[in-house]
């Protein structure tokens, strides 16, 4: 009964979840229907034994022994049956509400806009993702069959005492009506530690997952007692919140414990005086005694659930929080589908704002199809911004940003960045093969000469196919394992395969050495039909473009060919000095 009152307490969190649970309302109706069953059949063995002890012990009656005995197995076999089917029934769908929540908060997150992630951590991400999830996948479950079973049980248990002896029933319903104060009581208590417990499983993670991450650069730097240090002080903060929560529970299980232990105690002496008064029978008392032991489990139980459903109220609160996250950068809502992309880009009076910081202000450019732009600038000048704008990371504050005449607002952000290839200046690789990670613009369709072709486009398959597994070689989280530079050609070859209208350059030639940087340098020559976008900054990346940007303060400082800015003799002429002068001088 107690729990009927904290169930009712989180009727909120419950209806949340109400489109889960009514894609399987026949399963859970199944499970139920099962469970009451089940519960039917324990009720009949009191009553079993009141018959033994009234009519056969009592009454001589041997004759009817073997029936009653035989109704006792006849009980534990379907009893068991139906509580199978309860449990298994509960365990499979739990599983599987489990399974389509972490889909559907995981493509929620995927919809989700740069900003958001800019600002949220990977490990506060994961631990909604996998441990939340888990905790109200519990609760549909094995938690929630429970909360079901004893509520339903005690109503039955209730029905049989309250017919045997109506005035001896009333000691069991005040206890259990204490029993689910003390329950609400406890669970406001934890409520907030749960909250709190969450919070900080999130910032663990992410503790750990940012060292694990970074253990180059951790052990580069000997940074290993800082960030043990740091691991240990949020540690140390989990394991506080974890005993505070044991604390509640200590203070108030033992309750339940006690009432549980002494609950038959007083029915055996209250009920044993009613027979010596000859108000009840001796099988009545016997069957009392037995539904009085049935009445206290659920006691006992009571606090460890309402301590695992206020872990997923807690959970649920969280996860509520990233839904009520609505991505920034949607598609319009009338769209217009360009049935051949050329790649013509326009950056018409582009300016951009983030977070009160003004990033690029009045940019204006356009690369013609097949044409190359390159783009210079020093660090934090707005240039790998551009390319956050062409891709609708994130949108314009003013101006307009257009392909093949349409604002890119317009197009699908599916065919947007369909179209577009990129390389980006921070290279990331998946923990897989190196065909898996190359083919990735196109996975279904790609074949195995066009993978190794665009790896010697990138000048990558002289290292691939000198390994023993070549293309199916496993690399390491993040492309660990290998070079800078090997993992740059690789990144390349990924854009290459795409075959998109416009390929994207972002200081993706950094970490290679002269030579291979000229030799991918004719590879872009060779792609007249390719819109391309190149950042940069050696001189060398760019010195072939159609027209060269340089960019300073987010502002475009100079534009013009080669030849055209090194007779300005402005920043890009030092530039070059800075690059070439002491060649120059020798």
């Amino acid at each position: 009964m107690g729990f009927g009152f904290c169930f009712a307490k989180q009727g909120g969190f419950m209806r949340k979840l109400s489109s889960y649970i009514g894609r399987y309302w026949y399963g859970y109706l199944f499970a139920v229907a099962s469970m009451v069953t089940a519960i039917a059949l324990d009720m009949l063995y009191p009553k079993i034994t009141q018959q033994i002890v009234d009519d056969v012990i009592l009454g001589g009656q041997m004759e009817i022994l073997t029936k009653l005995l035989a109704g006792i197995v006849l009980v534990g076999i379907g009893r068991s049956i139906f509580g199978y089917c309860k449990e298994f029934t509960f365990d499979f769908l739990s599983s599987k509400i489990g399974a389509e929540m972490r889909k559907d908060l995981f493509n929620h997150i995927q919809t989700l806009s740069m900003r958001y992630f800019d600002d949220t951590n990977t490990g506060e991400l994961m631990a909604r993702v996998k441990d939340d999830v888990d905790k109200i996948q519990n609760a549909l479950g094995y938690v929630g069959m429970l909360l079901i079973e004893v509520t339903i049980h005690v109503v039955f248990v209730l029905y049989c005492m309250f017919s045997l002896n109506w005035k001896m029933a009333f000691l069991p319903v005040a206890v259990m009506l204490c029993c689910a104060v003390v329950a609400i009581i406890m669970e406001r208590k934890l409520d907030k530690v749960y909250e709190d417990i969450s919070e900080e499983n999130a910032v663990l993670t992410t503790v750990a997952e940012e060292n694990l991450a970074g253990v180059r650069t951790v052990k580069a730097f000997a940074r290993e007692d800082y960030e043990i240090k740091k691991f240990l002080s949020h540690n140390e903060r989990y394991y506080n919140l974890n005993i505070t929560q044991s604390k509640v529970l200590v203070r108030y299980y033992p309750l339940f414990q006690f009432v549980g232990k002494v609950l038959p105690v007083a029915i055996t002496i209250l009920g044993g005086i009613s027979v010596m008064n000859g108000n009840m029978s001796l099988g009545a008392l016997v069957a009392y005694v037995e539904y009085s032991r049935n009445c206290t489990w659920p006691m006992e139980m009571m606090g460890w659930l309402t301590n695992d459903l206020s872990s997923a109220v807690a959970s649920y609160k969280k996860i509520k929080k990233i839904y009520d996250v609505k991505p920034e950068i949607e598609d319009a809502k009338e769209l217009v589908t360009l049935d051949h992309v050329s790649g013509n880009v326009e950056f018409d009076h582009v300016s951009f704002k983030l977070d009160g910081k003004q990033i690029l202000s009045d940019i204006s450019f356009s690369v013609k199809e097949g044409k190359t732009l390159g783009i210079m600038g020093a660090t934090g000048s707005g240039k790998s911004s551009i390319i956050n704008m062409l891709h609708r990371f994130y949108d314009t504050t003013e101006g307009s940003v257009r392909l093949d005449g349409v604002d890119i607002r317009k197009i699908s952000l599916r065919q947007l960045r369909r179209s577009v290839a990129v390389v980006l200046q921070d290279v990331f690789l998946f923990s897989d093969t190196i065909e898996e990670n190359i083919k990735m613009g196109n996975r279904s369709t790609m074949q195995m000469d066009e993978i190794k072709s665009a790896a010697a486009s990138a000048q990558a398959s002289s290292f691939i196919e000198k390994m023993d597994e070549q293309y199916e070689t496993v690399i390491g989280e993040r492309g660990v394992g290998l070079s800078g530079g090997q993992k740059q050609r690789i990144s390349i070859a990924r854009a290459l395969s795409k075959h998109s209208p416009i390929l994207v350059m972002d200081d993706s030639t950094s970490a290679l050495d002269m030579e291979t940087e000229h030799e991918i340098q004719k590879t872009l020559n060779s792609l007249k039909d390719t819109t391309k976008i190149i950042i940069a900054h050696r001189i060398s990346a760019v010195c072939h473009a159609d027209e060269i940007i340089y960019l300073q303060d987010g502002r475009i400082a100079e534009h013009g060919t080669h030849e055209e800015l090194l007779a300005k003799k402005g920043l890009y002429y030092d530039t070059y000095m800075a690059q070439y002068g002491g060649y120059l001088a020798s």
